[in-house]
């Protein structure tokens, strides 16, 4: 196991969903009063799995027929894409 490249995803996908609408959605069922605090971390938790899932899959079907270098910009210009929506939203 490569653990740069693990930390490196763990650290990406942590910072990048803390404060999202994820995190909110969860925290809301978590405040429910009634909700049990564990059933709301094992459906976000297993949520968040198949999602990642689900994207290891698809980054896979692609890096076989997309240069990993042309999926390296597209990734970028997304995120570019996205940080200037989210100013122009603000």
């Amino acid at each position: 196991m490569d653990l740069k490249l693990l930390l490196t995803v763990f650290s990406t996908v942590f910072i990048a969903e803390l404060g999202d609408k994820t995190q909110l959605a969860t925290l809301l069922y978590a405040a429910g009063p009634t909700n049990s605090k564990l059933t709301v971390f094992l459906g976000s938790g297993l949520a968040l799995v198949l999602a990642s899932g689900i994207a290891v899959l698809a980054g896979s079907f692609l890096a076989q027929h997309v240069n990993s270098k042309y999926l390296s910009w597209m990734a970028g210009l997304g995120f570019i894409g996205v940080g200037i929506w989210t100013i122009l939203k603000a």
